[in-house]
């Protein structure tokens, strides 16, 4: 899986979908130079949800390489009532862009979270939003990776859902340098504190590298301590892969900090920021083999659309 149920004992961060970061996109929308489109999805597998309104979801930017963030969309909720919900993004730079709880620049207030095909993405100024159910983007050959890596064909998450946060922005209120790193979190309000639940910037690593004992001790952390954390014990694991000393440090310094880096002036394909297409399941086990296992032979879901929010209409409720 991506990052799909990154908690301890393939479960969700607090045995909560609502919390899941499962997949971020980071690329450039059809026809929209000058624009980024930063694409997080949540709630894995399900079709019955809204978004927690106790949490706070957000986009982190940062355009100095220094793994924190300059820049961050922060986006919460309100209580779900009559089967609908409404969400606001506020806009942080700066020193609040790494505060928990900002004072709030609001960018747009209380839009609709869609939950059906007719629902549309709003305009505020030069900024796109959508935020509802989706089509999850994701594919992958999950049973093929639990039994063996004997791909099986099978596309475990086809036809599956995800609550899905779009935003398509000018690339000036991201930085001016094309180069910049994205990672999303989300945080739950505990007795007062903002907790952090979960975080992902790049593919499948969280489910795949940890143990169970330390997956939830890698969500609550910051990127900017990535290194010194993980480094050496990822190192480990590749070496038991055929890697040697040199080149699994070497491959692990290219996921480490876990954020995803993105050179806006070139085309986006993972490791290059990430599109939808991408089959980052594929390279993420090629990474972790040192080249030894083979692509999963799948192909990027067929229900994407060509313009924003570019994921596919929602797939009917499972119940």
């Amino acid at each position: 899986m991506s990052n799909h149920f990154s908690a301890a004992n393939l479960k969700s961060p607090g045995d909560d979908p609502r919390l899941d970061v499962t997949d971020l996109y980071a690329f450039q929308p059809s026809g929209g130079h000058g624009k980024t489109v930063l694409i997080t999805n949540f709630c894995p597998c399900r079709t019955d949800q809204f978004f927690n309104p106790d949490a706070v979801y957000r986009v982190h930017i940062d355009n100095d390489g220094d793994s924190q963030a300059d820049v961050a969309f922060k986006v919460v909720f309100s209580e779900p009532a009559d089967a609908a919900q409404t969400g606001t993004v506020y806009y942080l730079t700066g020193r609040q862009a790494r505060e928990p709880d900002p004072s709030k620049e609001m960018l747009i207030a209380s839009s609709p979270v869609g939950t059906d095909a007719v629902a549309q993405p709003v305009q505020a100024g030069p900024v796109r939003l959508f935020i509802g159910v989706r089509s999850d983007p994701f594919f992958a050959d999950s049973e093929g990776a639990f039994h063996g890596l004997q791909w099986t064909g099978h596309d475990t998450f086809a036809g599956k859902n995800v609550l899905s946060v779009a935003l398509e922005v000018p690339d000036e209120l991201l930085g001016a340098d094309p180069e910049i790193g994205v990672w999303a979190t989300v945080s739950l309000w505990r007795d007062g504190e903002l907790v952090q639940m979960d975080r992902g910037g790049h593919p499948a690593i969280n489910p795949f590298l940890n143990p169970d004992q330390a997956k939830d001790d890698f969500n609550g952390r910051q990127p900017a301590d990535d290194v010194a954390n993980y480094l050496e014990s990822w190192s480990e694991l590749l070496q038991e892969k055929g890697y040697s000393p040199a080149a699994a440090h070497a491959a692990v310094r290219t996921v480490l900090p876990d954020v995803l880096r993105y050179d806006r002036s070139r085309p986006a394909r993972y490791p290059n920021g990430r599109s939808l297409t991408d089959d980052v399941y594929s390279d993420r086990f090629a990474w972790l083999s040192n080249g030894q296992i083979g692509p999963q032979g799948l192909r990027p879901h067929d229900d994407l659309i060509a313009e924003f929010p570019y994921l596919g209409l929602p797939n009917p409720c499972e119940g």
